[in-house]
């Protein structure tokens, strides 16, 4: 008997369409273009308010506008996830997509953040302690929203396949060619004033989401797979001691201190409203007012800094495939090591000695994994006094967590928590600004101690040893201004919070004596304006390196020092 003239009661697959029944029963296309419409609506709110701004909502081509470019964003993310699904595919996919865009859109909108290859490049290099001050009961409650409820809908989906290979395939490309045509016929229906502000505002492309997370996770997986394929490249293969090094009587120390997330509106000794400075105030540091950072995050900074040539001519891929700084430096004779303190060197150290805070244990400075700055200065005396006697020359970088968000209060011990009331929380949103600021301004007071500490050491021993101290911030962080939290915005619509950065030098008597400098003429050049680049050449005139790599315009201290042999 024909099961199909059964009663339905009675057929074999009666079970299964009775309680197993899914909810939903759609095709790939119809799924594809439903869950692009999610994510057009539900994640984009930036990218469209970006579009949006300026035009007054009652006009009535401004909602033809706001319509083109609501289809476009339906388009084109119908033709990205269209291209990758299949009937077997297509749930695995989406799940993937709706749980990071949801993180993504979190992000974006909490802290007004650019998701380009720059920041997806500092997401993929977080360590756990970092991302674990990330998570907050709204980024909870946003997950259970934008994620929780897609994935529970998309579970009652049934997938219906098409009857025959072909058929589906001819569905599947009708549907791109017709996504493709919205998608053509939006842009132009709108495109000069859409291709002007994208041409004015190219960063608004990396508001597009998930397309922007997408494209970033692609860029820097090629970026990296390119550097992986060769070594980096050697700088500085000239490179050899100065003159000075065949007079040099007493080993010469110089302490690099690269600070995290240190802005230079807030920076005491540049006339913050908060003494933020107290002990470096007293002491006498040369403060440099106005300095540019080379980016706005580590990934981008770290190594620009450690670079020939920074920001002034920015090649990203050169900078990332060749030696640092540091390199140059070892390859002169000059003693190299670098602590970190942070989510390490981005490459700068590669090859070269280092050291872990967390792995150095220093006594009641550690807790689940983060230390707490001070731990740098970990066993330094003896390093210093090891030095003494011989003519050697040394640099010891020190990395510090710093000022790293959003958890600003985590990084100083309850002493230093003098401006109060101060945000006690990893979430941002549930503090007021000025409870921001003053924890932030506790971190900073926190680096000031730190920077005291470091000289005390190096004054304690300077009968001995030479040294010198430079200090420098990666990037600078905004607190709220423009309603903009933490930093990584692209360079060219940053906030100065984001790119100007502290600088400090402190010098010893005998390493003044030794080179000749001019304490005096360097304050007058530290009221100019300074930058990232300043620092490679002037390192390697501080430590009497030669190599042609050396633009001695670009040196901070040339002009006042004293020749070697000079009178």
């Amino acid at each position: 008997m024909n099961p199909d003239r059964l009663p339905r009661t009675m057929r074999p697959d009666a079970t299964r369409d009775t309680t197993d029944a899914p909810l939903i029963r759609a095709s790939v296309e119809q799924v594809v273009l439903v869950a692009s419409l999610f994510f057009a609506l539900s994640a984009n709110r930036l990218f469209i308010g970006a579009v949006l701004q300026g035009r007054e909502i009652g006009v009535a081509a401004n909602w033809g506008y706001a319509l083109a470019i609501g289809l476009a964003l339906v388009a084109v993310h119908a033709l990205l996830i269209g291209l990758v699904a299949t009937r077997w595919t297509l749930k695995p996919v989406l799940a993937v997509l709706i749980v990071a865009t949801a993180f993504a859109s979190h992000f974006m909108q909490t802290f007004h953040v650019y998701l380009d290859p720059s920041m997806l490049r500092n997401v993929m290099r977080t360590d756990p302690g970092e991302a674990s001050e990330l998570l907050s009961v709204s980024l909870v409650l946003h997950l259970l929203i934008y994620a929780g409820l897609p994935l529970l809908l998309l579970w009652h989906v049934h997938i219906v396949p098409r009857s025959g290979w072909l058929k589906a395939v001819g569905v599947r490309l009708a549907m791109l060619a017709l996504t493709l045509a919205v998608l053509i016929g939006a842009i132009l229906s709108v495109f000069q004033p859409f291709s002007s502000q994208m041409r004015n505002h190219k960063e608004m492309r990396f508001l597009i989401t998930p397309a922007n997370y997408l494209w970033s996770i692609g860029t820097v997986i090629a970026q990296d797979l390119k550097g992986a394929a060769k070594p980096r490249a050697p700088i500085g293969e000239d490179a050899r001691p100065g003159p000075g090094w065949a007079s040099q009587t007493r080993p010469r120390l110089l302490v690099l201190v690269v600070g995290e997330t240190a802005r230079a509106a807030n920076w005491g000794l540049n006339g913050h409203v908060r003494a933020t400075t107290p002990e470096l105030a007293k002491l006498p540091v040369i403060n440099f007012p106005d300095v540019t950072s080379c980016g706005t995050n580590t990934e981008v900074s770290l190594p620009c800094m450690f670079a020939p040539v920074g920001r002034r001519d920015y090649d990203e891929d050169t900078i990332r495939g060749s030696q640092s700084l540091l390199h140059v430096l070892a390859r002169a004779g000059v003693g190299v090591l670098w602590r970190d303190n942070q989510s390490g060197c981005k490459g700068v150290c590669e090859g070269l000695p280092t050291e872990e805070v967390a792995a150095l244990h220093p006594a009641g400075l550690c807790d689940g994994g983060r230390c707490l700055d001070e731990g740098l200065l970990h066993g330094l005396d003896a390093r210093i006094a090891r030095l003494a006697g011989g003519s050697s020359r040394e640099v010891l970088v020190l990395h510090q967590l710093g000022n790293h968000g959003p958890s600003y209060f985590r990084r100083y011990p309850p002493a230093f928590e003098r401006f109060q009331p101060a945000c006690r929380e990893d979430d941002l949103q549930k503090c007021s600004a000025q409870e921001i600021a003053h924890a932030y301004d506790n971190a900073l007071l926190y680096t000031d101690h730190l920077l005291a500490a470091l000289i005390a050491k190096l004054q304690a021993q300077s009968d001995r040893v030479d040294s010198a101290m430079v200090y420098v911030s990666d990037h600078g962080e905004s607190l709220g201004e423009n309603n903009l939290f933490l930093h990584g915005l692209p360079y060219a619509i940053a906030p100065d919070t984001q790119k100007k950065v502290p600088m400090v030098m402190w010098f010893s008597e005998g390493l003044q004596r030794s080179t000749g400098l001019d304490t005096a003429c360097v304050r007058r050049v530290a009221s100019k304006p300074a930058k990232h680049d300043h620092l490679f050449h002037t390192v390697l005139g501080l430590l009497d390196v030669q190599t042609a790599l050396h633009e001695k315009d670009w040196d901070l201290l040339a002009s006042c020092t004293r020749p070697a042999g000079s009178p």
